[in-house]
């Protein structure tokens, strides 16, 4: 299906919805939704940001900077997630206790239909988050449009939100820590500063810093990965260090999707 055929199921989405409230966090998803329904509906749809610490600071800014440059009507929330100790024991469910806050958050501040950048290919994952929504009746226009992440690349390109279409995937900061490992603000902040400066100093397509019972495992494409020399290493092992404020040991490896996610210890 092309872009403007499921442009024109969104807009039947939004048609459907009237005056509309964003959960933006900052991703291809949630960006791509914003500004094409701010497009569509003008004044009838506000984004909402939560920030926090598990919001890497460069999607804060990039939401505004498309806010400012696009006339989005944008309101920062605090979800109140780090005041929820069921989220800071990191579960494996712990997404649902963020959704949980942001979505009742968002409730809290608006009568408009909740809108998520869920698309179809987070259907087939474990995504506990989903049930969060489903209880407090938010839609995803893109599944609602039958969209894949490819679709909405696309539709991010189409519209010249060249930006948007390339980036690569970015959970949260949280989902670096390895399940049952407590979520800390200052660990989170650490995990950030790492993966920026590996972002400045090798332009790795993905980056992920894990933080891990056993120590920090830094995850880099095999292309980054293999402009990492020894001497490099032991550079990047020192900054590491510096930034948790320990000696945890730190291993360089391949990135592996959803490498620091133990589902089996808290089910």
């Amino acid at each position: 299906m092309q872009t403007a055929d499921f442009l024109s199921r969104l807009h039947g989405v939004f048609d459907s919805a009237g005056p509309a409230a964003v959960a933006v966090s900052g991703g291809v998803d949630s960006m791509t939704l914003a500004y094409v329904a701010h497009r569509a509906m003008g004044r009838d749809v506000t984004m909402f940001h939560a920030s926090s610490p598990a919001v890497p600071q460069a999607a804060t800014a990039r939401i505004r900077d498309y806010a400012a440059r696009h006339g989005w009507q944008l309101r920062i929330v605090d979800a109140g997630e780090f005041s929820d100790e069921r989220y800071l024991s990191n579960p494996s469910n712990r997404c649902f206790f963020c959704k949980s806050n942001l979505y009742g958050t968002l409730a809290g501040h608006t009568e408009a239909q909740l809108f998520s950048g869920t698309n179809m290919d987070d259907l087939g994952d474990w995504r506990p988050g989903l049930k969060a929504a489903e209880a407090n009746h938010v839609r995803h226009p893109f599944v609602e449009a039958g969209m894949t992440k490819a679709d909405v690349r696309a539709m991010a390109a189409a519209h010249g939100l060249h930006d948007l279409a390339e980036m690569p995937s970015a959970p949260c900061l949280s989902s670096r820590i390895e399940t049952a490992l407590r979520i800390e603000p200052q660990t989170l902040h650490a995990v950030d500063r790492i993966e920026t400066l590996l972002r400045d100093e090798l332009a790795p397509r993905t980056v992920r810093c894990r933080v891990r019972a056993t120590g920090v495992v830094v995850e880099l494409d095999p292309a980054a990965l293999s402009r990492l020399s020894p001497e490099h290493q032991r550079a990047l092992t020192q900054k590491i260090g510096a930034a948790f404020g320990s000696d945890r040991p730190v291993l360089f490896q391949g990135y592996t999707r959803g490498s620091a996610f133990l589902r089996e210890q808290t089910e």
